[in-house]
């Protein structure tokens, strides 16, 4: 199961940097990282490194089986971007 961002994202950005198969979305540079509140990871493109977790400050992200329930919904909203 893929990795998945919450709504603790503060768009640092950093996570992005750091996806080794560039599966987060929108990157610093892309014109749509204004138009968006957080990233979103790829879950077809996610291999589960962990990556992007470990560098997290805020505790945004987690894998999507230990999503707690009240955050569940993002999972659907991650992949909702990528559609």
């Amino acid at each position: 199961m893929a990795y998945v961002v919450t709504d603790a994202c503060v768009l640092d950005f950093v996570c992005a940097a750091e996806c080794a198969t560039a599966a987060i979305a929108p990157k610093a540079d892309d014109p749509a990282a204004g138009t968006v509140s957080q990233v979103f990871i790829n879950p077809d493109e996610c291999i589960d490194c962990g990556n992007c977790a470990d560098i997290c400050a805020q505790n945004a992200i987690f894998p999507g089986d230990d999503l707690p329930p009240e955050k569940a919904h993002f999972a659907a909203k991650n992949a909702a971007y990528f559609q």
